[in-house]
């Protein structure tokens, strides 16, 4: 996979990095929205006090109420947002690894999630328990294009990331390989 690395610990044990929130967009976009908030954030209180806190522009001349208030507003909103991106990168939600082990006929799925109880999400079964790798591709507005373990009693595990679809090469490629690793078959294609 692309947004994955594949290890092969001898050839019992395969090993999947899968990852979460830390890619480049999410990157650009906390950084994006973090400047343009503190922009309107520092427009509002230079309106409000009169003193020019921007390097670019000069927003003492604006009234505060009722567009020094707006700005504030939307400044304030963008910092909350900000935050939150921030924090969803720092804490690499949907971030794991897929470990397929046939020496113990494990196999073990991870992920980081929010904080509190349920910060790790991990599932542990028997890879006898496993059916197929399947693919799942869906075009149109909002695509998805990603690896599911069926196993018996459960419902369809995801295997790769959120986000960004992969590319068809990519998962093909990453489920042919699991299927050849696990010895079942590949549906979905």
């Amino acid at each position: 996979m692309t947004t994955s690395t594949t290890t092969n610990k001898g050839n019992s044990v395969l090993h999947q990095t899968v990852l979460g929130s830390r890619r480049f967009s999410n990157y650009w976009w906390a950084s994006v929205v973090t400047l343009g908030a503190t922009g309107f954030f520092l427009a509002s209180i230079s309106s409000y006090f009169k003193v020019n806190l921007l390097i670019v522009t000069d927003p003492t001349q604006l009234i505060f109420v009722p567009q020094g208030l707006v700005m504030g507003l939307y400044g304030t909103a963008g910092l909350l947002l900000s935050l939150y991106l921030w924090l969803v990168v720092l804490w690499d939600v949907g971030g794991g690894y897929n470990e397929f082990n046939q020496e113990t006929g494990k196999f073990k799925i991870f992920r980081w999630g929010f904080p509190g109880k349920n910060r790790t999400i991990e599932i542990q079964s028997s890879i006898k328990d496993i059916q197929s790798v399947k693919i799942v591709i869906k075009e149109g507005l909002n695509p998805q294009r990603a690896l599911y373990l069926r196993v018996k009693g459960r419902r369809d595990i995801p295997l790769t990331r959120v986000g960004q679809p992969l590319s068809l090469a990519d998962l093909e490629t990453s489920g042919a390989e699991l299927g050849r690793f696990l010895g079942v078959p590949l549906e979905g294609l």
